[in-house]
């Protein structure tokens, strides 16, 4: 008799996910079965259940990529994780492993690459059939409810501040305090930077400034730009975009200094206005920075087990799913929802 699960299924773009019993998956060769202790969730998964953007998912299909659980069963061939392991299923659910992106350790830009709740079955279910070669290993003494974040905000965070080339000792924005940004934070501190927080809400830059931030700007207030110059001396080193608005990526360039990089992680709808004169005549770099590779993964989660990083959450159970969205939609997460499915 085929065993049954709970899980939470985009049937229709842009209509509530329904809860549904379906069939728990099998574990093929080179495969694992991951049974979801906890599953955050991120902006991408409404986007992926509204069905925003050009690549959609094949309905029906179950979202969530950052699911943690205990490996239940192998498939065929597996050796890179035993049964009883603690992983993370995250967005970079497989790549080829074989393309010139693959072996540079860049899979996230693998043509061939296969993303967690989007193109394969995610974490809003009680069981995730997984890669083993692309699952996230989490460290021991960090739980499922504080990894989970971690396995896409957390890394894509970390990631993009390595991608501006920010150096100890120099300045860094994070712009945008919530699910991402309070992270950014965090990783910057640890890794040195000094950092100026930006955002329009006064709570989240409170917030800040109680996670390490050096300086504060409140873009709704004055001239964001100027204030920003002023606080860092001349702009940024490096400055990280995570807020999905395109003024927040216009400010952005604004504020960074020249030589230097405005890394861009949020994505938000419609297209970003260059400013060409000052990119030019500055000599800055503007980059795009998409989640982050096994090994980012890997220095992500090390920072949190020892105790340099610890994502701000709050528990609901899935069947809260379609309520947590419309918070979501409404900008009322201020940091990360994680579904439980231990029953805690």
């Amino acid at each position: 008799m085929t065993r049954q699960m709970q899980a939470a299924v985009v049937e229709q773009f842009g209509k509530p996910l329904k809860l549904r019993e379906v069939d728990v998956p099998t574990a093929g060769p080179g495969q694992i079965l991951v049974k979801t202790e906890a599953c955050g969730v991120c902006h991408t998964d409404l986007h992926a259940a509204k069905g925003d953007w050009p690549v959609k998912p094949t309905l029906p299909f179950i979202p969530g990529h950052e699911g943690i659980g205990r490996v239940v069963a192998l498939g065929a061939g597996v050796t890179a994780v035993k049964e009883g392991d603690r992983v993370g299923v995250p967005w970079l659910y497989s790549a080829c492993g074989h393309c010139e992106h693959c072996l540079a350790a860049w899979e996230t830009v693998c043509a061939q690459a296969q993303f967690g709740g989007y193109t394969k079955n995610g974490g809003f279910a009680d069981y995730i059939v997984a890669d083993p070669n692309y699952v996230a290993h989490v460290p021991a003494g960090l739980t499922a409810r504080d990894a989970a974040p971690l396995i896409c905000a957390g890394v894509t965070s970390y990631k993009g501040i390595k991608e501006t080339a920010a150096k100890p000792g120099q300045w860094i924005v994070v712009s945008g305090i919530g699910g991402l940004g309070h992270l950014a934070v965090q990783y910057a501190k640890a890794m040195g930077l000094h950092v100026c927080a930006v955002d329009i809400d006064d709570g989240k830059l409170a917030h800040a400034k109680l996670l390490g931030a050096d300086a504060v700007v409140n873009a709704k207030t004055g001239d964001p730009v100027q204030a920003v110059k002023t606080a860092t001396d001349g702009g940024a080193h490096g400055v990280l975009i995570t807020a999905p608005s395109l003024a927040a990526f216009k400010q952005g360039v604004g504020m960074t200094r020249k030589r230097g990089t405005c890394v861009l992680v949020g994505l938000p709808p419609g297209e970003f206005p260059t400013p060409l004169f000052d990119v030019v005549a500055n000599c800055i770099t503007i980059r795009g920075s998409f989640v982050g590779t096994r090994h980012d993964m890997a220095e992500a989660l090390a920072f949190a087990a020892e105790g340099k990083v610890k994502a701000d959450s709050e528990l609901q159970p899935l069947s809260a799913i379609n309520n947590v969205f419309e918070r979501l939609e409404h900008g009322d997460v201020p940091s990360r929802v994680v579904l439980d499915f231990t029953g805690a």
